[in-house]
């Protein structure tokens, strides 16, 4: 049986000053709770019968801090989701993250501001490998639950961090590429693209900030097919961010 007072904690947690106050964050169904699991404990876990016995043998029961059992209507309650699924789970906000080399490929992005689009660009990150996201200051926040769910358990694989993206960009070392798509760049499979370095990606309608773009020293575009055709006036940011990072990728495979 859930108190009212839990029953309000847990809704209390879809605020962001809320989640900050608490340092927590909330995450829903047994594959994005089960890779959390995997890399750091829960603080509280709300969970099914069905669940729990499912989790019989799973050695990651000894992370599962406070466990309630629920039934399905009080998960209803609980949940942020349309349709719950069978848990859900209270993690801290500073998840463990190995630490990555200065060489690696890393993404920024300035002022990501939809929740599905920055979720979609975690999971993308963790695909292609790539461990470390800066987000500008004003970018969505990475833990509100639309977020955690749309990154399918990729956030506990991805280093988040919150910066002026001006300063980091400064305070990188010299010679470190960085890269940004941008309407006036060149077409990104006419360039050599190197296996370091940052990729800057920028706000759904605005796209990299002015002051940001000034600091970009290689400038990309996505060319559309054909040339000339008239066309839609962009790509969905997750969209390009996608295919920017495959083009890295794939250059880094390529034979020599």
């Amino acid at each position: 049986m859930i108190s009212k007072a839990k029953l309000k904690y847990i809704r209390s947690l879809e605020q962001k000053k809320y989640r900050r106050q608490e340092g927590v964050f909330v995450a829903e169904g047994p594959k994005v709770v089960g890779d959390l699991l995997a890399v750091a404990p829960a603080r509280e876990v709300f969970a099914t019968r069905e669940w729990i016995s499912q989790q019989s043998a799973n050695t990651s029961a000894q992370r599962w801090g406070t466990l309630t059992e629920v039934s399905d209507d009080e998960l209803r309650k609980l949940s942020f989701l349309q349709h719950p699924q069978q848990v859900l789970a209270v993690f801290e906000t500073a998840l463990p993250h190995p630490s990555t080399a200065d060489d690696e490929l890393r993404l920024a992005l300035d002022g990501v501001q939809d929740p599905g689009n920055l979720g979609t660009i975690i999971r993308i990150a963790d695909w292609f490998g790539i461990g470390t996201i800066y987000c500008s200051l004003d970018t969505a926040d990475a833990y509100n639950p639309k977020v955690v769910q749309a990154t399918m358990g990729s956030i506990a694989r991805v280093h988040i961090i919150y910066t002026d993206l001006s300063t980091l960009i400064d305070s990188l070392p010299a010679g470190t590429p960085v890269y940004g798509t941008l309407l006036d760049g060149d077409d990104i499979y006419r360039q050599t693209l190197s296996a370091r370095g940052l990729i800057v990606m920028g706000n759904e309608g605005k796209g990299i900030s002015p002051a940001i773009a000034d600091k970009v020293t290689h400038r990309l575009l996505i060319p559309n097919y054909p040339e000339g055709r008239e066309t839609a006036d962009s790509l969905n940011v997750a969209i390009a961010t996608a295919i920017t990072c495959a083009e890295f990728r794939r250059q880094a495979h390529r034979p020599i």
